[in-house]
């Protein structure tokens, strides 16, 4: 058997065609949405990421103001910024570009932001909103993997989803968003982590598993039921090499699997952008 690849650059390709209209609309009614970048360190993968989204930013007409701090930033230096930012009526939505050096807590500076400009969905209001069905930003990946999904029209309501991680960024989101009633969603989902011994029991039952552990080929062929649907949602890095949770053998057993390279990650940077013009649009009671 060889699988059916799920590419995401389709999927992010006909998000940004949706929101071509609603920005145009914003700048028409006056605004210029705004997605405000900060970046702690000089980390190349990072300020590679912040380039990238700034560059998308340019083309799809937002304004993308930047914060570089130094690898000797201090937390008082990054709270600055993101109150700047939060300050900041032209800055729609905001995000701290992740890791940060050993001497900034991510987490208590993720505390200083305004939630309704938390781009990444991840701060704790955030967070509660999901889980209680509440409009708010959504975390990106999961919301990527939804969108995915849909877009390659595979069933998940009323089916089976196995997802092995917990993390806060895509395993518990994602399972609060794939069990919400929505035709998109609505699954019976089980979480699973590395912590479980025999984890591959749930993976082998599922129709959908989505491996989210962060730890490279940690799903095999034999941990999976022929036909199902494998999404890859954890990486690694090793220097500049992406390590991705699937190993490359499940493609033989799996009846559809995202690719290494273009699968995930179009759909999450999609979705953050999403995220931001639905920020512009409530600023402005759009929405």
């Amino acid at each position: 058997m060889s699988a059916r690849i799920l590419e995401g650059t389709p999927v992010a390709a006909a998000v940004f065609a949706d929101l071509q209209p609603r920005i145009k609309a914003l700048v028409e009614a006056g605004h210029q949405p705004g997605l405000g970048t900060i970046l702690v360190g000089d980390d190349s993968a990072s300020a590679g990421y912040i380039r990238m989204k700034q560059e998308k930013a340019v083309e799809l007409g937002l304004r993308s103001p930047h914060v570089h701090l130094p690898q000797t930033a201090t937390q008082a230096d990054v709270v600055a910024a993101i109150r700047a930012f939060n300050d900041d009526k032209d800055v729609d939505a905001m995000l701290v570009q992740h890791p940060t050096p050993p001497q900034i807590d991510f987490d208590a500076a993720l505390m200083e932001m305004d939630p309704d400009k938390d781009v990444d969905g991840l701060h704790p209001t955030n967070m509660g909103r999901l889980a209680l069905g509440m409009r708010g930003p959504v975390p990106c990946t999961p919301a990527g993997i939804e969108a995915l999904l849909a877009h390659h029209q595979i069933p998940v309501s009323g089916h089976e989803v196995c997802i092995l991680g917990r993390g806060t960024t895509l395993g518990r989101p994602l399972a609060m968003l794939l069990s919400q009633k929505r035709p998109t969603a609505n699954a019976a989902v089980t979480v699973v982590h590395t912590g479980v011994p025999n984890w591959s029991d749930y993976t082998r039952r599922a129709e959908i598993v989505v491996a989210a552990a962060g730890v490279p080929g940690i799903l095999r062929a034999e941990h999976v039921r022929p036909g199902a649907v494998v999404v890859g949602g954890g990486v690694r890095y090793e220097g500049r090499r992406l390590l991705p949770d699937v190993d490359e053998g499940v493609a033989e057993v799996a009846g559809a699997v995202t690719p290494r390279i273009g699968g995930v990650g179009p759909t999450t940077v999609a979705m953050l952008f999403r995220n931001c013009v639905e920020a512009a649009e409530r600023n402005l009671g759009l929405r």
